[in-house]
């Protein structure tokens, strides 16, 4: 069924067997710190290797392309596992499935630690994402299945909160261990934390779901939706935007001759960016649209990428991470509560999706901006960033404003 008459009248209520509605309880603190520490170990372990990019490369003996492949095989088996995850959740459990997929990430990052060359390193890696996929999706559809719609995007701004903490984080540490340590050691860290949260989160209470039907039922569901598939086309354009170029501050900032403890440390303002933005984007939460939200990040990000194709310094890829992290909290957070409420009656296949689009866009960008970026060729490359912004944002503000209407 199509939601755009859905979204004209009064939301329908969530199963009977669901415990989100208006009357839910608050998600409790303990609950939503689990969640936050899933959320932040995924995105460390998924951002921590872009300050090390020419630093392994120079360590294995191989050109920037090759190592690119590790970055964008965890990309690209992040993305394909959304589904996957998304179904397994639906039929065994938010919880389960966190715990299952974290198990298999500690692994994956063992092998990663361990890599004797280029190969392995990009197998290790691509199964690291396939497993660390399951976490960021299982938490946000933890907090759509027990957060009413009207108050969700808090909470859905505390997880971004913690998802940038865990991508200024590894940015940090990965440059500054990579750079005066070992560039090995910085995998151990989220596998060991991977390691820790499998058991924790056996604390986490299973919230009700309806009893799982036919296997493939989800997508049925997700799929018949127009705005699903729309929601999917403007999450795989951001995910290619700004996901797939973000990747190529640090090397861009090391070819003009910065270490990689500096590269780290000034992509990491992506995060605090991030972080701060993420704090307006609650306070702004009913008071502005979310068609404003959307403008205001997209507008953000256009002059971010502007200025990282105008000057490669460190002052202006400063100045373009930190926007890059507010646009991502205005835009993403809302583009992200919409997603969750497209398909109430299968949830996390309806989140799997959407995250399977904006990581697939995100690995296709990366991929394709490789040649260019080891010719230092990054001028073009954030000028196009910024001129593909545009569309973006002109995409995702039309449609939420006539779902909305």
């Amino acid at each position: 069924m199509d939601n755009t008459d859905s979204a004209r009248t009064t939301p329908a209520p969530p199963p009977a067997t669901a415990t989100a509605g208006p009357t839910a309880p608050p998600l409790p603190a303990a609950s939503l710190r689990l969640l936050c520490a899933a959320g932040f170990v995924s995105n460390f372990d998924r951002f921590c290797i872009t300050p090390m990019l020419l630093l392994i490369g120079t360590r294995l003996g191989v050109p920037l392309p090759m190592v690119m492949l590790a970055a964008s095989g965890y990309f690209l088996g992040y993305g394909l596992m959304q589904p996957v995850w998304g179904l397994a959740s639906d039929r065994l459990g938010r919880v389960r499935v966190m715990r299952i997929s974290l198990t298999g990430a500690a692994v994956a990052a063992l092998y990663s630690v361990t890599a004797p060359d280029a190969t392995v390193l990009i197998v290790a890696r691509t199964a690291a994402g396939a497993f660390f996929a399951a976490s960021i999706a299982a938490s946000i559809t933890y907090i759509g299945d027990t957060v009413p719609a009207p108050v969700r995007q808090g909470p859905l701004s505390e997880l971004m909160t913690a998802f940038a903490l865990g991508t200024a984080a590894a940015t940090i540490v990965a440059g500054a261990l990579a750079h005066y340590v070992s560039w090995r050691l910085v995998f151990a860290l989220p596998g060991l934390i991977a390691m820790y949260l499998a058991v924790a989160l056996r604390r986490l209470p299973e919230p009700p779901r309806p009893a799982p039907g036919a296997l493939l039922a989800p997508f049925k569901v997700v799929l018949r939706s127009r705005w699903q598939w729309y929601v999917m086309a403007v999450a795989m354009l951001e995910g290619a935007v700004l996901l797939g170029f973000l990747t190529y501050i640090a090397p861009a900032l090391e070819a003009q001759g910065a270490s990689a403890t500096l590269a780290g440390a000034v992509s990491a303002l992506y995060g605090v960016g991030s972080m701060a933005a993420a704090q307006t984007v609650k306070r702004l939460v009913g008071r502005c649209t979310p068609v404003r939200l959307i403008v205001v990040g997209g507008v953000q990000m256009v002059v971010a990428f502007g200025l990282a194709a105008a000057s490669r310094s460190v002052l202006a890829l400063v100045a373009c991470t930190l926007l890059l992290g507010g646009g991502w909290s205005f835009m993403h957070s809302t583009i992200q509560s919409w997603a969750t409420g497209l398909s109430p009656a299968a949830r996390a296949t309806g989140v799997a999706m959407f995250g399977l689009a904006l990581y697939v866009g995100s690995a296709l960008a990366s991929a394709v901006a490789a040649g260019p970026a080891e010719h230092h060729a990054y001028q073009g490359m954030f000028l196009t960033a910024a001129a593909l912004t545009v569309p973006l944002t002109v995409a995702a503000a039309v449609g939420r404003a006539r779902y909305r209407n």
